[in-house]
């Protein structure tokens, strides 16, 4: 007796249907299973995200996790597509390209800050989920068309400059945040427990630039840098724009 051809497997988990609803002992969902994970990575950090975790959060057995989520990896792209999915929900980017790249520049830092660990799963991997993908194409759309952003090409370039400084102004601070908690020093305190090995260093006279920062930085708020930083990023996308023939 011949069998029954067996049904290719979806290989990403966007594509995967969830196991049929069983409302004994408890019902689970991929959106119940995301939600605790989320909770546990805000209040405990991703290290502490587990699928095992994650089941004694739900008062559930491991594998019956296993049929909504096959590995760890499934359930971090998962929580990022959560957190995309916050940002969708934001609406749309309007106004101007300046206005849309901020606005989404802006959204994606606030984002960082509601969920510290986002940070680290931002960089070295391409997000695919359905909000992950939402928000490309808002971000995309809102400069198609704009006077200088003609091309694809253009666009593309746009976007993915303004979020490389976005990626690395927030893992810079978070870096900073970091060596706060670890030390138990603010970054004042830090600086000026410091400041006599630096300024023996600069004494030296090998480091002038640096003693110039010593004596001369403003050292401004994160806010204000990152402001600031992305004021340089906008006005130099802006210089490649092409002129407008008067």
């Amino acid at each position: 007796m011949s069998q029954k051809p067996r049904e290719p497997e979806t290989a990403l988990i966007w594509e995967r249907p969830e196991p049929a609803p069983r409302p004994k002992p408890e019902p689970l969902s991929r959106e119940r299973i995301v939600r605790a994970a989320l909770t546990l990575a805000d209040t405990e950090g991703l290290a502490s995200v587990s699928v095992r975790k994650v089941a004694a959060a739900l008062d559930a057995g491991p594998m019956r996790l296993y049929g909504y989520v096959s590995t760890k990896e499934e359930l971090l792209e998962l929580m990022v597509d959560a957190v995309y999915g916050e940002l969708v929900a934001e609406g749309p980017l309007r106004g101007s390209w300046r206005e849309a790249l901020r606005a989404m520049a802006q959204r994606t830092r606030r984002a960082a800050h509601a969920h510290p660990w986002l940070v680290d799963l931002l960089v070295g991997r391409i997000h695919l989920g359905p909000h992950a993908l939402a928000y490309l194409e808002a971000a995309l759309a809102a400069l198609d068309g704009a006077p200088g952003f003609e091309t694809v090409d253009a666009i593309l370039q746009a976007v993915g400059t303004v979020n490389a400084f976005v990626i690395g102004a927030i893992r810079n601070e978070a870096s900073e945040r970091s060596a706060e908690r670890e030390s138990g020093m603010t970054k004042k305190e830090w600086q000026h427990a410091t400041s006599p090995y630096l300024e023996r260093m600069v004494a030296t006279g090998r480091f002038p630039m640096l003693g110039k920062v010593m004596r001369e930085a403003t050292h401004p708020s994160f806010d204000v840098a990152f402001d600031q930083g992305l004021d340089c990023i906008l006005e130099g996308l802006a210089t490649r724009l092409p002129r407008r023939k008067k």
